[in-house]
């Protein structure tokens, strides 16, 4: 599997008014069922995962192209302009924001119950669950998940775009599966980002796959061996520049967590961040066990590598990858021109395509 992006943008209040939600349903209803037509329904994973394809996507629908409700209204419209057509499609989407993005796994088991799909659907709960734990815990920028939808077609093929927050910024991330062995090596693939942290404990990052080791060799010990440490480490002077940071840790509560995972016996590090109640705390206490003990540091460093989707017309952060942008521009511009919906509606869809490619 391969996450291709994430993205920071500024949350903005309120919602899409009816109008314009009921008209980005209806394009977004064409433009899918156009793009699974010509290349079927893998080639729209593939796209919806592009964060330059999909914010793409949010302009010629309509709507903000740097708000945070971009991705939870564009998400939304497509569910709601998929809705009955999944048989037809070959396709189903999963999930949506808040309430609903924890009804998810009960969409994915109904969906296996109603269709005939190649992957059992509670693998498809696993790799739904799975990708929000990483990127709520396991990646620690800061960003509390608030919106997730999950994608996946009859053929086994999936994707994932869900959202954090943090303050005043939502920061998107988006995953597809593909050739890569595990989800938990260096799963990025793409990251867009306009606040680059200094210091983000990124667990899933190539450098950090020793402290995976340790740390799921540690979580194979008794507990009260960790909690133990876990008090020493409390009581350290340990140099201002040090990453660490012990204050938030609670050995108390954490040790019935280890003891979950005493009794568990992970095999791997993947297994280990499926286990129920290991958040956010136990994972960075084990982390830092194993670099304070062991020696084996977890990467610090933010993975966000890009400004929102497109860069900056000033060349910074970086410059604009006009290929790319121009392809997913031309892309949609063909699937308007095609799409049964009211001229009016159409009209105004190319005027945007044209406006995008203005800027």
């Amino acid at each position: 599997m391969r996450q291709t992006g994430i993205a920071n943008l500024p949350l903005h209040g309120g919602k899409a008014p009816a109008w314009l939600f009921q008209r980005m349903v209806r394009l977004g209803r064409e433009i899918v069922r156009l793009i699974v037509e010509d290349q079927g329904p893998g080639e729209l994973l593939v796209r919806i995962s592009d964060p330059y394809w999909f914010q793409s996507l949010g302009c010629v629908l309509g709507f903000d192209w740097h708000s945070s409700g971009v991705t939870t209204t564009v998400c939304g419209a497509l569910k709601e302009g998929l809705r009955g057509m999944e048989r037809e499609l070959g396709l189903v989407i999963a999930g949506g924001k808040g309430a609903t993005s924890r009804k998810t796994p009960g969409e994915i088991v109904a969906a296996g119950e109603r269709y005939s799909l190649a992957r059992d659907s509670n693998e498809l709960v696993h790799l739904s669950r799975l990708t929000a734990k990483i990127d709520n815990n396991a990646l620690q920028d800061g960003f509390q998940l608030y919106h997730h939808n999950f994608f996946f077609t009859f053929d086994g093929a999936w994707a994932v775009v869900q959202q954090g927050m943090s303050e005043r910024f939502a920061r998107r991330y988006h995953w597809h599966s593909g050739a890569a062995e595990s989800l938990t090596v260096d799963p990025h693939a793409a990251i867009c980002t306009s606040v680059k942290k200094d210091s983000v404990l990124n667990l899933v990052a190539g450098e950090s796959v020793p402290a995976q080791n340790v740390m799921t060799e540690l979580s194979h010990e008794g507990p009260e061996k960790i909690v133990r440490e876990i008090k020493q480490m409390k009581t350290l002077n340990l140099p201002a520049h040090h990453q660490v940071a012990v204050a938030d840790l609670r050995p108390e509560s954490i040790e019935k967590i280890l003891l979950k995972t005493y009794e568990g016996q992970a095999e791997n590090f993947e297994a280990l961040l499926g286990m129920p109640g290991v958040g956010a705390k136990t994972l960075r206490a084990l982390a830092l066990i194993s670099e304070i003990t062991y020696g084996t540091a977890a990467s610090w460093k933010d993975p966000a590598k890009f400004s929102f989707a497109h860069g900056g017309k000033d060349g910074h952060p970086y410059p604009v990858n006009r290929k790319v942008y121009d392809d997913s521009i031309e892309t949609l511009r063909k699937i308007v021109e095609r799409a049964k919906i009211e001229r009016t509606e159409k009209e105004n869809a190319l005027k945007r395509v044209r406006m995008l490619w203005a800027e």
